[in-house]
């Protein structure tokens, strides 16, 4: 598949927003009474702003922009109307969450924040789905895709708790860099299981299914088509196999090991500056996975058209 960075940004923006609410709300509950309100605001802000940032990247993918409300239409039997409804109505939720820290009101900030967290994981489901429930594309049809868009979203707003954390309220740094550890850890070994998964993967379809004959010598001799077009255009990313393989490593460095060499480089050292540089390497690392991710994908009218890399 050919990845657009609109797509990108959306998965990876409001993934993080998601991590960090789900960071803020796990410490309020597990600590209570040690989450200042004004953290509690403060994170809930960043994490609204990404998840808005998410939103307005989407748009530069749509065709129509003006229509895009009709994709709520289909909730009922697709994902992506589905993320569609429940991405604003998290948003909102984390919104009202702040606004109540910010008011005092505990008792329903704790009410808004459990029903957000629903929203939250309902939001990562629907997200991972949209891919997973596409059977023809064998590299996304696999558990593992919803896995990782929770994992990874998960490891990347706890990463950046963990740097808010390290200027607002260094107290809790120490348990948020341990939560982001272990969860960067796990998004690490979910991500290389669906790289193995991925390498063993030997395609359905064939020239031979393609046309319905099943002599083995079948060979294509030229492309089904002489110019560009959309279906060239959308489902191939038109790079080379040493060009992805480059990317797999960066994404491999820059989104565990060095975030985390980074992370507790910061906590150690008592440096936030570090803390927050390991976030945003983790992110840079993201978007190369998340680029990855999509042109990882070999559609099956690439055939016709003898698209290969």
């Amino acid at each position: 598949m050919n990845p657009a960075f609109s797509v990108i940004f959306l998965t990876t923006l409001t993934g993080a927003g998601q991590g960090l609410f789900l960071a803020l709300f796990a410490a309020t509950l597990a600590a209570p009474g040690r989450v200042p309100a004004g953290f509690a605001v403060a994170a809930s802000a960043v994490s609204v702003v990404l998840l808005v940032l998410g939103l307005i990247a989407s748009f530069f993918h749509l065709g129509r922009p003006e229509r895009a409300w009709r994709s709520a239409a289909r909730w009922r039997t697709s994902w992506l109307s589905r993320e569609v409804i429940a991405l604003p109505a998290f948003t909102a939720a984390v919104f009202v969450y702040g606004a109540a820290k910010w008011q005092g009101f505990e008792p329903a900030a704790a009410w808004i924040g459990a029903a957000a967290s629903v929203l939250c994981v309902a939001l990562f489901v629907c997200t991972g789905m949209i891919y997973a429930c596409i059977r023809f594309l064998q590299e996304w049809a696999t558990p593992l895709t919803v896995v990782n868009y929770v994992l990874l979203g998960s490891a990347s707003g706890t990463m950046l708790a963990a740097a808010l954390a390290a200027y607002l309220v260094p107290d809790l740094a120490p348990g948020y860099a341990d939560a982001a550890t272990v969860i960067t850890l796990a998004a690490l070994a979910t991500r290389a299981l669906s790289l193995v998964r991925n390498a063993r993967l030997r395609p359905k379809s064939t020239t031979q299914t393609a046309i319905g004959i099943k002599h083995p010598s079948i060979r294509q001799i030229s492309p089904g088509f002489t110019g560009s077009s959309f279906n060239t255009r959308e489902f191939f990313h038109h790079r080379t196999r040493e060009f992805l393989r480059a990317i797999k490593w960066i994404f491999l460095v820059l989104a565990f090991p060095l975030p985390l060499v980074l992370l507790w480089t910061g906590s150690i050292l008592a440096i936030p500056a570090a803390i927050a540089f390991a976030f945003a390497v983790q992110y840079v690392g993201l978007l190369a996975e998340r680029w990855f991710f999509f042109a990882q994908a070999n559609h099956p009218q690439n055939l016709y058209y003898a698209l290969t890399g």
